[in-house]
């Protein structure tokens, strides 16, 4: 009986951290990349993820791409002329010790020319890889959900 109470709470335990997913390159964490479900005909998708540097030295984010998009872009929205608008970055600082929120309003991913929207549907992952000057090449299977999740309020 206790080896079999021992074996459902490894499963248990190993299910969890799955339905997190969460990456970590160096003194980096990525914790759950997430896109909304893409609408018939949209040209473009975004996708979010928090980012964590642990490290005492800061860190940037280079670039990105995935396979299901001809061009990844780094973006941010910013509060101009009492409008809020969307614009391209080169790069995202990570600062020692701090955190970067990409999410819906603030910094993204926007994926450009998707080429496989069969993994824009809910349930579905797709891969992302994040390119970071120090930490290196980190790649992501970001999840397609129905609905944004609870995420922190953002910083960067």
């Amino acid at each position: 009986m206790l080896k079999k109470i021992l074996l459902l709470t490894a499963l248990l335990l190993s299910t969890c951290v799955v339905d997190a997913h969460e990456y970590e390159k160096g003194p980096l964490a990525i914790a759950h990349p997430w896109s909304m479900e893409l609408p018939p005909n949209a040209p473009t998708v975004a996708a979010y993820f928090v980012i964590k540097n642990g490290g005492a030295d800061a860190d940037r984010l280079l670039s990105v791409d995935s396979p299901i998009a001809g061009t990844a872009q780094l973006h941010e929205h910013v509060h101009q002329d009492g409008l809020m608008k969307m614009q391209q970055v080169d790069t995202v600082s990570i600062p020692a010790n701090g955190t970067v929120t990409f999410a819906p309003m603030a910094y993204h991913v926007m994926l450009l020319d998707l080429k496989d929207r069969s993994k824009l549907t809910t349930g579905q992952r797709f891969p992302l890889s994040l390119h970071f000057e120090k930490a290196g090449d980190v790649t992501v299977e970001v999840a397609v959900q129905k609905e944004a999740p609870d995420m922190p309020a953002h910083a960067h």
